[in-house]
Parts: C-alpha cells; sequence; structure tokens
C-alpha cells in the first residue's frame, strides 16, 4: 500500500499539492494541536517517509522533485525534535537514510566537494579496488582518461551520464581548443577503441559510454582526418617469466573474493536497471551504469581464465593451474556465486584453452569428470533447463548468471505485446555476503583488478605458442 501510495503521488501529485493536502488534513498545524495527537500523526508520517527513503534511497538524488518533498518534511521533522524525545529512534534511522541518499538539507555553510567514484575497470590503483563497492548514479562524477592519437591523454572529471558532447567539451577545455579550431575541420570526434584494434565514433547525442566501454577498450578524441591512423594502445598485459598471485593462492581464497566482490557489485544494482536496459535498447539507456559494470566484470572473468592458463608456459604448471581453476568455479557453485561459475566454465571452453591437447591430458580423472558435469550444468539445451533446476533448489542469498536473466527479459518484452485490444498487458509488465579476511589483502586486491588479455587472436596467437600441434 505504502509503495502504491509512494508511486501515485510521484506521478501524479506536485510537491505544493502533497504538503498543501497534508497541512489540511491536519488543522491547526501538521502535527495537531495536542501533544499526545502531535506525536501519533508525526510517527505516522516518519513512518511512510522511512519507508519511502528505503525503498527509492538510491533513486531520490535523481529527481529534485522527489528529493523536495523529503527536505521539506526532513526540515518540518527537525524543527521541534527537542518536543518529541519519544522519537529519538526513528529520528536517528531518519538521520542515517537522509545521509544515505545524500539528500542536501538547507545549510549555512557550503558543501564539501563530492569525489569521484573511480570505476573499477578504469583504475587499478589498490586503495579504490579494496574498498567496498557503492551504487552508481548517473549524476555520480567520475575521473576518466581520453586518449589522442599519439597515445597522450588529458584526464578529465565528468558524470557518468554524461553525454559525448559534454566529454568532448572537457577535452576541447584541457587541451586549450579554440573556437576557430572547433569551427574549422579540426573539430574533435570521440572514439571507441578495442584492444583489437575495431573502433567506432560515438554521436554527439549518446550518453553513459563509460559503462558500454570494454574491458581492454579506450576513449580516443582526434579529428575525422586522422580517424584512419588511430591504433589501440600497448597491450595491457606482457608476457613476462614470474608467477602471478593465481598461482600462490589457495582455491578457497580466490573463489571466496570472487563472490564476496560479485555480491558487491550484484546487489548494487537496482530492479528498475534491468528494465532500462531490456526496454530502452542499447542507445536508450539512462540508469544501467551498474548493471552494465557486473556483466562487463563476467567477461572480464571469462577472458581472465584463459589469460591466466595461456600465459603460463610450462605444462605441468599448466595442467595444475587448470586443476585450480576447475576448482575454484566447484566452490563458487558451492557459495552460490553462479555469475563466477558460469564465466569461469565459459573461460575454460574459449577455443585457444580447449585446444591444448596436452594439458587437458594431463587433468587427473576425477576433475576431467567433474568439468564435463560443469558443462552440463551450463548447457544452453532446452532453455538451460539443467541449470535452472540447480538455481530453483538454491536459497538466497544467491548470484545468479544475470545475462541469463537478462536473455528471459528480452524474450518476455519481445515475444509479448506491451497493449492488447488497447488496454496495458499487466502479466507482462508485473514481473551471499561473504567477508573478505584481512590477512588476505593480497589475494583480495589480485582478484578485484584482474589483468586480462581481450584480443581473441592474441589468445590464439600465445595457444599456439604453447601446444603447436594440439587439435
Amino acid at each position: 500500500l505504502l509503495d502504491d501510495i509512494v508511486l501515485t503521488h510521484s506521478l501524479f501529485l506536485p510537491t505544493e499539492r502533497f504538503l498543501q493536502q497534508l497541512h489540511q488534513q491536519y488543522p491547526g498545524g501538521p502535527w495537531g494541536a495536542t501533544r499526545g495527537s502531535g506525536l501519533r500523526r508525526k510517527r505516522a508520517v516518519l513512518a511512510v517517509l522511512l519507508h519511502f527513503l528505503e525503498t527509492y534511497k538510491g533513486l531520490l538524488q535523481e529527481e529534485e522533485s522527489a528529493g523536495k518533498v523529503i527536505k521539506e518534511l526532513y526540515l518540518l521533522i527537525m524543527k521541534d525534535t527537542s518536543l518529541y524525545h519519544e522519537l529519538e529512534d526513528e529520528i536517528i534511522k531518519l538521520h542515517q537514510l537522509v545521509e544515505t541518499v545524500e539528500l542536501k538539507v538547507a545549510d549555512e555553510t557550503p558543501p564539501p566537494n563530492k569525489q569521484g567514484k573511480p570505476l573499477f575497470r578504469h583504475f587499478r590503483r589498490i586503495d579504490s579496488c579494496l574498498q567496498t563497492r557503492v551504487a552508481f548514479r548517473g549524476s555520480d562524477e567520475i575521473f576518466c582518461r581520453v586518449y589522442m592519437p599519439d597515445h597522450s591523454y588529458v584526464t578529465i572529471r565528468s558524470r557518468l551520464s554524461a553525454s559525448v558532447q559534454d566529454i568532448l567539451a572537457s577535452v576541447t577545455e584541457k587541451l586549450q581548443y579554440s573556437e576557430e579550431q572547433s569551427a574549422r575541420g579540426d573539430a574533435l570526434i570521440l572514439v571507441t577503441m578495442a584492444s583489437s584494434g575495431e573502433k567506432a565514433v560515438l554521436q554527439p547525442s549518446e550518453e553513459c559510454v563509460f559503462t558500454t566501454l570494454g574491458i581492454n577498450s579506450h576513449l580516443f578524441a582526434c579529428t575525422r582526418d586522422t580517424f584512419d591512423s588511430l591504433v589501440p594502445l600497448p597491450e595491457e598485459i606482457q608476457v613476462v617469466p614470474g608467477d602471478t598471485e593465481i598461482h600462490r593462492a589457495e582455491p578457497e581464497d580466490v573463489a571466496n573474493h570472487l563472490t564476496a566482490f560479485h555480491w558487491e557489485l550484484f546487489r548494487c544494482i537496482h530492479e528498475l536497471e534491468f528494465v532500462d536496459y531490456v526496454f530502452h535498447g542499447e542507445r536508450g539507456r539512462r540508469e544501467t551504469a551498474n548493471l552494465e559494470l557486473l556483466l562487463q566484470r563476467c567477461s572480464e572473468v571469462q577472458h581472465w581464465v584463459g589469460t591466466e592458463l595461456l600465459l603460463c608456459e610450462g605444462l605441468g604448471k599448466r595442467a595444475h593451474l587448470l586443476k585450480k581453476l576447475i576448482k575454484i568455479a566447484a566452490i563458487c557453485k558451492q557459495n552460490q556465486d553462479m555469475l563466477s561459475f558460469y564465466a569461469i566454465i565459459i573461460g575454460l571452453n574459449n577455443a585457444a584453452v580447449s585446444r591444448l591437447r596436452l594439458t587437458w591430458e594431463k587433468l587427473p580423472g576425477k576433475f576431467k569428470n567433474l568439468f564435463r558435469k560443469f558443462e552440463n550444468l551450463t548447457d544452453p539445451c532446452r532453455n538451460h533447463k539443467t541449470y535452472r533446476e540447480v538455481l530453483a533448489k538454491m536459497k538466497p542469498p544467491l548470484i545468479p548468471f544475470v545475462p541469463l536473466i537478462l536473455k528471459d527479459l528480452t524474450f518476455l518484452h519481445e515475444g509479448s505485446k506491451t497493449l492488447l485490444d488497447g488496454l496495458v498487458n499487466v502479466e507482462k509488465l508485473v514481473g551471499l555476503e561473504l567477508e573478505a579476511s584481512p590477512a588476505q589483502l593480497q589475494t583480495k586486491a589480485y582478484v578485484r583488478q584482474l589483468r586480462v588479455i581481450d584480443n581473441q587472436n592474441l589468445l590464439f596467437e600465445l595457444s599456439y605458442k604453447l601446444e603447436p600441434g594440439s587439435q
């Protein structure tokens, strides 16, 4: 009922009318003439307000009109807190929630500068990668590098939802471009460049481009004359001797840190992001940053599996690593982290990995059978029937394989009419937190800042170098 009231108000009732009716309902002041009735009425309003904040705390800061209601009520409540000591618990909770949604209440002192939230794909610093992930909103400011044709770069501060035009304006300002240059043919365009060399020009009206970049993709600013000469940055992963953290860490530690991190990312996703992702299409999404990041992380884990195996030169050591990765997948499944489990199995099925016949032959029979069992579980036959049956037996908390959820929603959206006989098709539209040990910071940092090769051609080159004759 409260959800319906809040939704009705946000859609159909302007803020002024809402406050006016609130005052009309309680003549003689919003909290009543007597202290007893005032306490009851104030507690009732607090109950609605607290429920509202709990339900929509991540979205309120995006809507100025919705935030205005909360600010008005918050100020009314805090004006006479000294008169109502009985409401101390509710007021403490209100303070916490208001801080959570970052609602700005009138203050004589200017608010401190809001710090940008670094996206985990763009920054690999230890201090940022170990921080607990929080939800991103379109108004959040981040720091991003935009590269030039000569691979120099400028760092800009931008809203997550900024348009290409806004990004280019910031870059132009940093480069001190004159208006004459912009007016001539020297005007800059924004380009996405993948590690494979694939590139595409972004249109000025496109928004939220930061979260749609590939794992090792970068933004380039150039003129149209220099577009054809653009080449990708040198590979971020260098083939050098020496073992990475995966060889030293225990499978349980790696799996548990994967689950802990992916749970942080998963719980940041608001339900509306799934709807926006499916209903609005690739170029119409505005509030899907957290979902996009989780999907990219899923792809990152897949490529991480192949990268680690194909950079391991010794046959025996590589077979041992293959065994460890299968064991990590098993523990992730036990943790009910089906996202990590799926990503690892898909990574092991990469053609550059599956062709390593000598490596797979050295795998113990027990693990060969276990991998075949996992392949059957991830088999897409009969609409992922086996996976769905396993998932149905799990009790929350769990992390599902999110790409399959999006596939189901897309099928529901495209396979069902939004309107039937001119009316809304209601049937269509209704629709593990693990703590990381402080003693394992090195493994935790490794898991949260994976460095991967996503260039399939390069992966094949490494594969043929390791086992030239394998089929």
